[in-house]
Order: C-alpha cells, then sequence, then structure tokens
C-alpha cells in the first residue's frame, strides 16, 4: 500500500503558522512607520491650520470627481508609483513589464472604485462623524467582513495568478484549496498587524479626505514592503 501524500493536519497549521510569523516579522516595521506617518496626518489635520487648509482642498477635489478621484488616485498611488518601484528595483520578471504594469494600474483602479463604494456604504450604515463608537464599528466592518470575506481572498487570487505570469492553466496546477486558504490567512495577518490601526486613522478624517489618506498609506506600505523585501533578497545573497 502506498504512503499517504495527504498532509496531516499538523502539518497544514505549521505551514499556515510559519507563513504568518514570516508575514509579522515583515509587516512589523512598515507597519508601525505607516501608522506613525497616518497619525501625523491626523494631527495636523485637526491641530494644524495651514496643513488644515490643504487637506481641506484635497477634500474638494476629491468631493468634486468622486469615483473617477478615487479610481485614478488608487491606480497611481497604490499601482503605478509602487510599479515603478519594482521596475526599478529588479523585481519585475523579464518579458512582464508592460503586463505587470497593466496589472498594476487597472487592479487597484477597480480597488480604489470599490474601496470608496464600501466607505460609502459605511457611511450610510453607521454615520460619518468621527466618534469613537463609530470609528470602531467601521474597523471592525472592515477588517473583519470585508477583508475576511472578499479583500483578501481577491488580493490573494490575483497576485498569485500574476506570479504565475498570468497563466491560469499554471495557477491551477499549483493551487488547490488548502494552499488558496493558507494564502488568504497570510494575507489576513498581515492585513490585520498594519491595516486595523491605519483604517481606525483613516475614520477618524471626515469622509472626502479617507480615500486620500488610504491612498497615501497604501503607497507608502507597498513602498517600504518592497525596499524591505529586496533589501532581504540582498542579505540573502550575500
Amino acid at each position: 500500500m502506498e504512503p499517504s501524500i495527504v498532509e496531516s493536519p499538523q502539518s497544514v497549521w505549521g505551514t499556515l503558522w510559519a507563513r504568518n510569523v514570516a508575514a509579522a516579522k515583515a509587516n512589523l516595521l512598515p507597519g508601525l512607520i505607516l501608522q506613525a506617518v497616518g497619525l501625523l496626518v491626523v494631527l495636523l489635520y485637526y491641530y494644524f491650520e495651514p496643513a488644515k487648509s490643504f487637506f481641506m482642498s484635497v477634500a474638494q477635489l476629491k468631493e468634486q470627481h468622486g469615483y473617477v478621484y478615487s479610481g485614478i488616485a488608487t491606480a497611481v498611488f497604490g499601482g503605478l508609483i509602487p510599479y515603478v518601484v519594482h521596475l526599478l528595483t529588479g523585481q519585475v520578471p523579464n518579458g512582464m513589464i508592460r503586463a505587470y504594469a497593466l496589472f498594476s494600474i487597472f487592479f487597484w483602479l477597480w480597488r480604489g472604485i470599490e474601496v470608496d463604494a464600501f466607505y460609502r456604504l459605511q457611511a450610510e450604515l453607521f454615520g460619518s462623524e468621527a466618534s469613537i463608537v463609530v470609528v470602531i464599528k467601521k474597523v471592525l466592518a472592515d477588517q473583519f467582513i470585508y477583508c475576511v470575506l472578499w479583500a483578501s481572498p481577491i488580493c490573494a487570487f490575483f497576485y498569485s495568478w500574476r506570479d504565475h505570469r498570468f497563466s491560469w492553466r499554471s495557477y491551477c496546477a499549483a493551487n488547490d484549496l488548502k494552499s488558496f486558504l493558507i494564502e488568504v490567512m497570510s494575507f489576513l495577518v498581515a492585513t490585520w498587524m498594519v491595516w486595523i490601526p491605519a483604517t481606525a486613522i483613516i475614520y477618524s478624517l471626515p469622509s472626502p479626505l479617507q480615500i486620500p489618506l488610504f491612498n497615501l498609506a497604501l503607497c507608502f506600505f507597498v513602498l517600504l514592503m518592497s525596499v524591505l523585501g529586496n533589501r532581504n533578497q540582498n542579505q540573502e545573497s550575500c
């Protein structure tokens, strides 16, 4: 009788634990820096009048252009700028320059519109004031409903598909339900470490400024992860 090749529950949990520990280590420093930057933005808005005037002009731009602003701004901050950094640091595979660029831009354009719609829905459900109760409700809905049921699975799938050079056959050959769930859980751990405090900061601002701060946080986080990831690769090669 051939030995079973099915992994035991212990090995699955071991794999998940190892990936989550790695994600926690990778996200600790970027998360702390990101949260400090976000907190600084909130403090500048509420307590520094020149900065508040600038932020209000950004909010007015967001109010005027709505979903168009959200889509384009998120495509730039979440897609284009990180893509350029990845390209300059050699993190884009050969032959995939155009495909990665199009993916980064259009994926985050769509996500920007989606996140804006979600923020508007939360404002309708919970209110738009920045009270402690409202912020807590929004963070819980964001991180434990929206991210668990939609955002993390979508990111896990599309980025894994991208890493398989946009080949559906290659993706299916390398992944099954178990590996996909492990990937989603890894995304969730990274998300919760960084974005639970980050979304609390975002929801502390008026609604028109939430997408701009989300874009800033997203861009800054991706850039930090790119720098740290590239540094780790260089250290491993020494």
